[in-house]
């Protein structure tokens, strides 16, 4: 299976932590466009910060939501919500 976003669903938990070191490295050239252009169009993005624990991802909605979610398990799972 190729380590791309469209199979996140997909990937084992191993191959999750593969794919978000690359995909971390990749989003520290980032300069945020990609992400405003995907909340300008009502879809929530996904990141990491330096201080996000182990594991997880912050998923921002629109409105400003942000979220702690999990893909351990290859589905999504909601852990708490960390801004409204």
């Amino acid at each position: 299976m190729k380590l791309q976003l469209e199979n996140l669903d997909n990937m084992t938990s191993s191959q999750e932590n593969v794919f978000m070191t690359l995909f971390g490295d990749e989003l520290a050239c980032d300069d945020g466009a990609e992400s405003r252009k995907h909340l300008s169009a009502g879809e929530p993005v996904y990141y990491r910060q330096q201080d996000t624990p182990a594991g997880m991802i912050i998923k921002e909605y629109p409105a400003g939501r942000k979220e702690l979610v999990s893909f351990v398990t290859g589905v999504e799972r909601f852990v708490e919500i960390i801004a409204l």
